[in-house]
C-alpha cells in the first residue's frame, strides 16, 4: 500500500518528538548515574557495611522526648564478631522500617520507651523463645506495668551478643554458662552478691566450675516462674534432684546421692511430696530444701558459721518450725540425708538388717508351704483314683 504524502507529515512530528523524548531520557539517566547514592547500587537493601559507615562514629546520638540522649554509636568489630554479625543478619532485618538514608522521622519519650518499642523484632527469628518469655515473671511484670521488667535486649545485647550455643548440638557453651549470673546481676544486683559468696557461686564465679547450678538451673531460662508460689516451692526437692542424684557429677566430690531417697522416706519430704504430686498449687508447712540449706547463700554442711552438719546450726534451722525446741540432742533423733550404717545409727541400721532377712524368709517359707501343700494334695488326689 502506497502511502499518501498528507499521511507521512503527519507522522514526522510524532517521530520527531519521540526521539527528543529518547534523548532526554538518556541525559537524565546520565545524570542519575552521576549523582552520589543514597543506596548502595545493584542491592534490594543496604548492607551491613553501607548502615555502619555512619554507625560507627563516635558521639551519635539523638534527643529524646524527656531530655535523655539515646546513644546510636555501634561499635563495628563488635558487631563483626557478634553471632548476628556471624550469620550475616542484615541491620534491616530487625530495623525493618529503615530501607535507606534519609530514615523516617523517629522519636521517643526515653530510653526505656525506645527499648520496649524495638525488643519485639527478636519475634521474627526467635519465636519459640519469644513465645516462652509471654509465659515468663518478666513479661506478667511487664504487662502490669513495671516498664523496667527485663525483655530480650536487656540480656542479650542485639548488636554484640556472641553465640551462646554450640552450632551443631545446641548446648551450652562454657563461657556462656559462666557469664549469666553477671547477665541477671545487671537487674538483680543483691541476689548475685549473695550467691557469688555461697558454695556454688563461688565455685562459678571463682573457679570456673561448670558443674554447680547457675540461676538458670533453677529458675529455667526464658519461660521463668514466680518463685514465691507454692507450687515452686513444693517441687523445689525435684529441683535440686536433678544435680544431687546424678551419680556422675556427685562422684566428682564425694557427695552422695541418696539425698532425694533420704528426704522423700523421712516425714517431711513424705508430706513435701505428697502435696507436690496431688495438690502441687496447696502451700504445706513442711520443710523443704531450701529451708535448711537455703536459697541463694547455701553453705558447706562443714562450715563452721553456717554449715547444719554442726548440730548447733542445726538446731537454729529446726527452731524456725520447732520453736520450743531449745536441746541440740532434739536434732540427733533426725537422720537428715544420712544412710544407716553400722557406724552411723547403728540401730536403725541392725532393724533394717533385720527385716531385711526376717520378711523375704517369713515370705519364702510361706510359699514354700503353699507350693508343697498343693503338690501333697495332688499326689493324694492322684493315689485315690487309682484305688
Amino acid at each position: 500500500m502506497t502511502v499518501r504524502p498528507t499521511t507521512r507529515f503527519r507522522l514526522a512530528p510524532i517521530l520527531v518528538g519521540l526521539g527528543g523524548l529518547m534523548l532526554v531520557g538518556i541525559a537524565l539517566a546520565s545524570s542519575v548515574q552521576a549523582a552520589p547514592a543514597l543506596r548502595p547500587p545493584a542491592q534490594d537493601q543496604p548492607s551491613n557495611d553501607y548502615c555502619l559507615g555512619c554507625h560507627t562514629q563516635q558521639g551519635m546520638s539523638r534527643p529524646l522526648d524527656d531530655g535523655s540522649v539515646l546513644p546510636l554509636t555501634i561499635n563495628g568489630e563488635g558487631f563483626r564478631r557478634s553471632v548476628h554479625g556471624e550469620e550475616d543478619i542484615a541491620c534491616v532485618d530487625c530495623h525493618a522500617d529503615i530501607e535507606a538514608f534519609p530514615h523516617p522521622e523517629f522519636s521517643g519519650e526515653s530510653r526505656r520507651a525506645v527499648t520496649l518499642d524495638l525488643y519485639a523484632a527478636c519475634e521474627k527469628c526467635h519465636a519459640e523463645q519469644y513465645n516462652n518469655v509471654l509465659d515468663s515473671v518478666h513479661q506478667a511484670a511487664l504487662a502490669g506495668g513495671n516498664a523496667n521488667a527485663a525483655v530480650c535486649t536487656d540480656c542479650h545485647n542485639p548488636h554484640e551478643q556472641r553465640r551462646l550455643t554450640e552450632r551443631q548440638s545446641g548446648a551450652l557453651l562454657p563461657e556462656a554458662r559462666l557469664a549469666i549470673p553477671q547477665t541477671c546481676a545487671r537487674c538483680h544486683s543483691s541476689i548475685y552478691q549473695t550467691y557469688k559468696g555461697s558454695v556454688h557461686g563461688a565455685a562459678l564465679t571463682g573457679d570456673g566450675n561448670l558443674d554447680v547450678p547457675t540461676c538458670i538451673d533453677c529458675h529455667g531460662v526464658h519461660n521463668i516462674q514466680k518463685p514465691t508460689t507454692a507450687r515452686f516451692r513444693n517441687e523445689t526437692p525435684q529441683l535440686c534432684a536433678k544435680c544431687h542424684t546424678d551419680a556422675s557429677r556427685m562422684s566428682k566430690y564425694g557427695i552422695t546421692t541418696q539425698v532425694l531417697n533420704t528426704y522423700v522416706a523421712d516425714f517431711h519430704g513424705t508430706t513435701v511430696t505428697l502435696f507436690e504430686q496431688v495438690s502441687p498449687d496447696t502451700p504445706t508447712n513442711k520443710p523443704v530444701c531450701t529451708d535448711c540449706h537455703g536459697v541463694h547463700d547455701i553453705s558447706l554442711v562443714e562450715n563452721p558459721a553456717t554449715g547444719i552438719a554442726i548440730k548447733h546450726n542445726l538446731l537454729l534451722r529446726c527452731q524456725r518450725c520447732h520453736p520450743g525446741v531449745t536441746s541440740e540432742s532434739f536434732t540427733e533423733a533426725w537422720m537428715s540425708h544420712y544412710v544407716a550404717s553400722p557406724t552411723r545409727f547403728p540401730l536403725v541400721y541392725y532393724v533394717n538388717l533385720f527385716y531385711k532377712i526376717f520378711i523375704p524368709a517369713v515370705i519364702g517359707g510361706m510359699l514354700v508351704f503353699v507350693v508343697s501343700d498343693i503338690v501333697r494334695r495332688r499326689l493324694e488326689a492322684r493315689k485315690g483314683r487309682a484305688h
